[in-house]
Parts: C-alpha cells; structure tokens; sequence
C-alpha cells in the first residue's frame, strides 16, 4: 500500500511537473513568435491603408475625383475576399515559411509600385492585385498560431497579434506626417516616397520570414525534443485526428444555416463603416481642418489612438461579465453618434477631431464582441466553415464602404451624407444585433466538437 501511495505521488508530481513545462513552453513560443509577427502585421496593415494617406496629395497630381479614389481603395477587398480561402490552402500544401514569405515579398513590390501608377485604371488594378497579394496573411497567421497554441490559449494570441491595427494607423500617421512635409526628393512628389517607404519593409521581411519562421513546433531549433514532444501531445490533445473531416462535412451545414449569413450581414455592415472611416480619414480631416498634407497626417494618428481604447476595454468589459450583444450594440451607437456629431460639426475642427475620435472607439469597439458572438450563438461543427464565410461578408463590406463613401462625398461634394451613411450602417448594424433571439445554446447542441 506504501509503494501504491508513493507511485501516485510520483505520478502526480510528474504530471504537475509536466503541465508546468507546457505552459513554459507555451510563454517561449509567444516571446517567440507572437512580437515577430505583430511586427509582420503592422506591415501588412499599413501596406492595406497607407492609400489614405497617399490620396492626400496623389489624388491632385493624378486628376483623381472621389469616386475614383474610393473605388480604388475599396478594390483591394474584393481580391482579399476572392482569394482568401485558395491562399489558405496553397499554406496548407506549401507551408508557412514559403508561402507567407512570397506573398509578403509580391505584395511589398506592389505597394511600391502604386507609387507608378498614372491612371485609374492602373491605380485599380494595382490595388486589386495588392488585395490579391494579402488576402492569404491575416487568415494565414490565424491558421499558423494554431500549429503552436492549443484553443485555451489561442484567442489570446490571435488579440496580442491583432493589437497591429490601431498600431499600424498611429504608425502610419506619424509617418505619412513626416514623408508629406518633405515636398519631395530627387524627382519624386511625396506621396510617392510614401509608398516606397512603406512597402519596402515587407519585401525585407518576407525574407526575414523565410529565414526566421518554421513550419511547426517539430522544425522549431529553438526547441530541445522534450519541449517539442510536450507541445504537439497537448495539440494533438487539443485537435482529434477527425477535425478535417469534420471541416468538410461542415461547408453544407453552415451555407444553409440563417445565423451564419444574419452574422455575415452584420460584420458587413460593421465593416462597411469601418473601412469607410478608415480609409477615408485623413481626407475628412483636412476637410474639417483645412491645413497642409503634413499636419494632417499627423491629426489623423490621433484616433487611431482611441481605435486602440476601444478594442482593448471594450472587449474586456465583455469578457468579463460575459454579454456580447448590448456591448456589441452600444459600440455600434457611440460610433454612428459619433459620425453624426463629425457631419453637424464640420465647421468646428476640434469638435469634429473629437467626434470622430468618438467614433474610432465606438467602431473598434465591436469587434472583440462581434468575434465572440459564432462560438457561442453556431455549433462548433458549423462554427468551424461559418466563420470563414463571416470573414468574407466583412470584406465585401471592406470593398463597398469606401467605395459608396466616394459616390456619395463625390455627389454632394462634401462629407456630410457620407459620415451619415456610415453612422447609418452602425444603426443598422445595432438593430440587428439586439433582434437576434438565437440562444447561446448552440455552443453545446453537439460537443462531439469538442
């Protein structure tokens, strides 16, 4: 009985033992990769917006009005949306490494290549094929930190990495401020250094990726074969052998199921206001302020800022008490308050900044409400294809914000109806939210996806 007791103590010990050593292993993975790729997003991010800055000056130098403007910078998602789902599989086959480094590289060289662009034409096509280009990283990247993080930690990770994007709009303000005020250099109006300044660094990157990235806990140098054995178990634990069948038996279910697409309706319309305002930006801020391109940039870094506020305190807020829907909603009505405020207040400049300030919150508010929403309203089973299919609404309405935005401004030659356009698509986006009598129950309709 002794040597029964003290074989279950040591089985105990080892087992505390090796539960310690995989979340070790879980933190060096993080410092590991996470701050790498925060940094690859950022690029990524600013590659997709710094057409805001540009179109500051470009749009005069080229002849461009509103509507070409906004067409071109809303073509960028319609190629995210037509190859986000063949540029996941061509990962699948190919591996991280390569794959991630060659669309970064491509789309590097086509952002710098905007900085050439003499018609509208190019300018489209350029943008489409810029959309074509990053439509396989932000999915991918989520992909990839599966192959390191089990689900408990996952979403954590996927928030670090996602942290990029109001880092990317204060970052890319500061730099179109600096790269506008030049007035030029050796031939070349400023905004087109802004373009090579800022796609350069994806070219390098992309070769720093392939140097720097593995393909999986098992190509990992940096792991000894014990941290290494420790981490794929707890995958393998994590994700049973049959979730690829599960994924295929799960594209039917989730096109006929009404949540999926009432989801996919609310993250376009979510996305249409969020593109709107933030490809947009600078250029209603110089209509509000009236000042040079250079202060400008510099003003349109400031919301970003609350960007950043309102992701990170709404969502946690949400997370805690565990509501998503009137969190969701109230985003949504701070936003379109805000935009509403922004279009009666064009004649004041501060009031008009701090309004849309306001509205930044507001608008990257939802999103950690709005992500936490299909896990808990769609069955894991459908969750897994239904996801995906939401991501894509979301980019068709990345691809009609900007654009309606243009036709409108274009229109009544003034900002006024399309901030109300965009206030109205998070009015809407509000309703629908607080009309879904879906019950959370759906998380637990089948846990054979567990």
């Amino acid at each position: 009985m002794l040597l029964s007791m003290c074989s279950q103590t040591a089985g105990t010990m080892q087992t505390e033992s090796a539960i310690i050593t995989v979340e070790q292993v879980l933190k060096k993975v993080a410092w590991r990769l996470l701050p790498f790729m925060f940094v690859l997003y950022i690029v990524s991010y600013l590659d997709r917006i710094n057409i805001s800055y540009a179109g500051l000056q470009m749009n005069t130098d080229l002849g461009f009005d509103e509507v070409i403007f906004g067409r071109g910078a809303g073509i960028f998602f319609l190629g995210y949306f037509l190859f986000g789902i063949p540029s996941n599989l061509i990962m699948q086959k190919l591996g991280a490494r390569k794959w991630i480094s060659g669309i970064m590289v491509v789309w590097g060289v086509l952002s710098v290549s905007l900085a050439f662009v003499k018609s509208p034409e190019a300018f489209y096509r350029m943008r489409f094929l810029l959309g074509v280009a990053e439509a396989g990283f932000f999915p991918g990247m989520i992909l990839y930190l599966t192959y390191w993080f089990p689900r408990r930690e996952h979403g954590m990770a996927v928030a670090r990495f996602m942290t990029a994007i109001p880092a990317a709009g204060i970052l890319g303000g500061l730099i179109a401020s600096a790269v506008l005020s030049m007035q030029g250099l050796y031939g070349l109006a400023s905004w087109k250094w802004l373009f090579i300044i800022t796609g350069t660094p994806a070219i390098f990157l992309g070769v720093l990726v392939f140097l720097f990235l593995v393909n999986g806990p098992e190509d990992a140098p940096w792991l000894n074969e014990r941290e290494k054995e420790l981490l794929i178990e707890r995958l393998h634990q994590d994700r049973p052998s049959d979730s690829t069948a599960r994924q295929k038996g799960a594209l039917l279910p989730a096109l006929l199921n009404v949540r999926v697409w009432v989801l996919g309706g609310l993250y376009f319309l979510m996305s249409f206001a969020m593109y709107g305002f933030q490809l947009w930006l600078p250029q209603i801020i110089k209509a509000i302020t009236g000042g040079d391109n250079g202060p400008t940039a510099l003003i349109s870094a400031i919301p970003p800022i609350f960007q950043a506020l309102g992701m990170v305190l709404v969502a946690r807020h949400s997370d805690n008490t565990g509501e998503r829907r009137k969190h969701l909603a109230l985003s949504a009505a701070i936003a379109a308050a805000g935009l509403a405020a922004a279009a009666a207040l064009l004649q004041q400049p501060v009031m008009a900044v701090a309004a849309l300030c306001v509205a930044a919150f507001g608008i990257w508010g939802t999103v950690g409400p709005f992500w936490a929403i299909p896990t808990g309203y769609l069955s894991p089973v459908v969750a897994v294809v239904g996801i995906g299919l939401i991501n894509s609404c979301g980019a068709l309405g990345g691809f009609a914000g900007p654009d309606i935005v243009g036709e409108v401004t274009h229109l009544t030659h003034n900002f006024t109806s399309s901030l109300l356009v965009m206030a109205g698509s998070l009015v809407c986006a509000g309703i629908v939210v607080m009309v879904l009598r879906f019950h959370p129950s759906a998380s637990s309709e089948s846990h054979s996806g567990h």
